[in-house]
């Protein structure tokens, strides 16, 4: 049957979707705007944020790999896609989320501007875990896309202000894309174990790499953010506890990404 794909267009949709069509499966991708079928890719025009065209989008589909994920509103769009599943009979949701989901409190204003995609996260896995489908959530630690945009943006000061004590694991997207894939090929599992780069970094020495992969040079200040968010980070509750680890590092994506 076919697999929808949400968030489809993407930075891991993107990658998921091609997975698919390497292992000759149907595909649908959810997406805001009409498209024409390109490569065998069935576009179906839909809005989580306000249900509409939802339902169209589910009918006649075997699985769901829900990658449409921001830092707000997921509880909400996540109750749309499966309500929408259920009625379609969907057999299997898939879905991602973030390492350190389920261990780091956003209780306060500023926890929630600062780290609210993992309060977001959590609660978008809630509402799949009790919809009544048959789930598997990945959760994967952030993507060296992520970590390059932050970078890129943080170069631009002429001090660059460092969270003291923060650690990332990042992991190269076309590796969760992959993992995903087979999760979706294959039964519901429910939680499955964590994915995560190979190695952990501190804060400074991502953006160290960075700079020099760029060739430039920026002072490092840093910062002691407060909170129970950033004290659980300083922590490591956003680090693997298990699970897998991909292999491609920050130092090769960036080698290969930059120029």
């Amino acid at each position: 049957m076919t697999t929808l794909v949400t968030g489809g267009t993407g930075t891991l949709g993107r990658l998921v979707v091609a997975r698919l069509r390497e292992a000759h499966c149907q595909v649908r991708v959810l997406t805001r705007r009409a498209k024409e079928p390109v490569d065998g890719v069935e576009y179906a025009t839909g809005d989580l944020d306000t249900g509409e065209g939802v339902a169209d989008a589910v009918s006649g589909v075997g699985t769901i790999v829900h990658c449409a994920g921001s830092a707000r509103g997921d509880e909400e769009k996540a109750r749309r896609l499966v309500q929408a599943a259920a009625k379609a009979e969907v057999r299997h949701v898939v879905n991602i989320s973030v390492v350190g989901a389920e261990r780091i409190p956003v209780v306060s204003g500023l926890d929630r501007a600062m780290f609210g995609y993992f309060a977001a996260q959590r609660a978008a896995e809630q509402v799949i875990a009790d919809s009544g489908l048959p789930w598997t959530s990945l959760r994967a630690t952030q993507f060296h896309d992520l970590c390059l945009l932050v970078a890129r943006q943080l170069a631009k000061l002429p001090v660059i202000p460092v969270p003291a004590g923060f650690r990332f694991q990042p992991v190269d997207a076309a590796e969760v894309a992959a993992r995903l894939a087979d999760l979706a090929l294959g039964d519901p599992l429910g939680v499955v174990p964590d994915l995560a780069g190979p190695r952990a970094y501190g804060m400074a020495e991502l953006l160290r790499g960075y700079l020099r992969a760029t060739h430039r040079s920026r002072p490092l200040l840093p910062v002691r953010m407060p909170g129970g968010a950033a004290r659980a980070i300083r922590a490591g509750a956003n680090l693997p506890t298990g699970g897998d680890r991909g292999h491609r590092t920050w130092e090769e994506f960036l080698a290969e990404r930059l120029p």
